[in-house]
């Protein structure tokens, strides 16, 4: 699915002070999304706080945005979990008729062995009545999907791609060497987009894309392009923010940044927490600094 390549952005889920959600915000945020270039939304996936949103709150949220996205971009659905019979089971709790493709994290907690995660995505592919991209990520779930079974799974009809959030560009670049190029192989990490794509990556999932779509849009762009000065100079304007972002959890870290911004509000529901006025404050300068860079 060629219009999956360059920027796809893991879509935060706005909340109000009475942690219900946001719906006009979120609303705020897809046009915001939009405009800025990116090329697909993704909804409910672990920066959306997917795990403390009731079925109802995730099929709303999913129609809310298919109605306020009305085709100008493609749709991906996070669907992921520890209980593959409960995935699959799931498929018909979710009204998925406008759902491009689904991203699937990496069980977690169970720490699978390599055979556990290919049975896993077999059996998830076979049932999904949308395409499937994998999400490898084991800073959160314990457990890393190796190369050998990435390209394994990409031999699967419905199978069409990874996010590889290993941090491992020695395992992006064997995964890349070794699948076919209609299999895409995405970032799942906004600081390595970079040296993803020289590699031959096809883009990303970005969390910081919910802030700057069109910068960091036109860090892929450029990429493609092969205007590598150009997504070097994005990349250092971005980078320091990049990190601080995540540095007392995600996406506590990019809703205080949309708030700054005055997108949406910075909410988040327990078991997160807002992050310190320290931070705060240091985002808060982080923002103006990318501000005057844009200027200069």
């Amino acid at each position: 699915m060629k219009e999956l390549r360059g920027t796809g952005v893991a879509m935060i889920t706005p909340f109000n002070n009475d942690l219900s959600v946001d719906y006009a915000g979120l609303e705020k945020l897809c046009n915001h999304l939009i405009e800025g270039g990116v090329e697909y939304l993704v909804v409910q996936g672990t920066t959306g706080e997917s795990a403390t949103l009731t079925l109802d709150e995730k099929q709303r949220v999913l129609d809310s945005v298919v109605e306020v996205v009305n085709g100008r971009r493609p749709v991906v659905f996070g669907h992921g979990g520890n209980n593959t019979q409960a995935l699959i089971d799931g498929f018909n709790q979710f009204n998925l008729t406008n759902v491009d493709a689904i991203l699937s994290a990496s069980p977690y907690y169970n720490k699978p062995t390599q055979d556990g995660i290919l049975g896993h995505y077999r059996a998830l592919a076979d049932a999904s009545p949308k395409p499937v991209i994998m999400y490898n990520v084991p800073g959160r779930t314990a457990s890393n999907m190796s190369y050998e079974t990435t390209v394994r799974l990409s031999e699967h009809s419905n199978i069409i791609a990874v996010k590889e959030a290993s941090g491992d560009l020695d395992q992006v670049g064997a995964i890349i060497k070794r699948t076919d190029r209609d299999f895409l192989v995405l970032s799942g990490d906004d600081p390595l987009v970079v040296p993803h794509m020289a590699l031959g990556g096809d883009g990303i999932i970005s969390v910081v894309g919910n802030a700057f779509p069109a910068e960091f849009s036109e860090i892929t762009r450029s990429c493609w392009g092969g205007e590598y000065d150009t997504a070097r100079r994005l990349h250092y304007m971005l980078i320091d923010l990049i990190y601080s972002l995540f540095a007392e959890g995600n996406p506590a870290g990019v809703k205080a940044v949309m708030e700054i911004l005055g997108i949406v509000g910075s909410t988040v529901r327990l078991p997160l927490a807002p992050i310190s006025s320290e931070l705060y404050k240091k985002l808060e300068g982080q923002v103006e600094e990318i501000r005057a860079f844009e200027k200069a």
